[in-house]
């Protein structure tokens, strides 16, 4: 009987050991998983704030600030019109971070009582002041309806209350202003997103 025991209780440490050792290996493997899981999210996050950058923060903020803008939208707009380019040209002859046009932003500065100065169009701290002026005064105008200001200020505001008095905002006519409020409002979101 003795010899039995002796057994019994060999093969119980033995037990208890082989169950030690699984414990041990499911911690580790959880940890692993764990430790991998967060890496995922956090390159993730990563590479997001690569493709949706805060450059010309305080330019932006101060564009923001002085006319009461959320500057995720801001962001957003200048994200989707240059990509961050300053000296940014579009097709059409839209100039800078926020792609204005040469006549709308002389309209800006007679608008805020300033000189105008084209040349100036390429430089950030101009160029972000005058595009968050146009876009606080179509939210103004559209009675803060963002996706009339977001069309406005890629079509004109003229287009858009054609729009609006024939019935057609609900679908807007033109391709590529229906693309460009839903790339907008994407990008918006993102920022908020990631930032918020």
């Amino acid at each position: 009987m003795t010899k039995k025991r002796t057994k019994n209780t060999k093969h119980g440490r033995k037990n208890k050991k082989t169950e030690a050792r699984r414990r041990l290996w499911f911690i580790i493997a959880a940890c692993i998983i764990t430790a991998a899981v967060i890496g995922a999210i956090l390159s993730r996050d990563l590479i997001l704030r690569r493709i949706f950058p805060l450059k010309y923060g305080a330019e932006v903020a101060a564009g923001a600030k002085d006319y009461e803008l959320d500057r995720w939208l801001v962001y957003a707009v200048i994200k989707v019109e240059s990509d961050f380019v300053p000296d940014a040209v579009s097709g059409a002859g839209a100039v800078g971070l926020m792609q204005l046009m040469p006549d709308t932003a002389e309209w800006i500065a007679w608008r805020r009582q300033e000189e105008y100065f084209p040349e100036n169009l390429t430089m950030p701290e101009y160029n972000i002041g005058m595009g968050c002026y146009l876009l606080s005064y179509l939210l103004d105008y559209y009675d803060g309806d963002i996706d009339l200001a977001i069309a406005a200020y890629n079509a004109g505001s003229g287009k858009v209350d054609e729009w609006i008095a024939s019935g057609e905002i609900e679908d807007i006519p033109y391709p590529e202003t229906k693309a460009y409020v839903a790339k907008v409002k994407y990008t918006y979101e993102k920022y908020k997103k990631l930032y918020s």
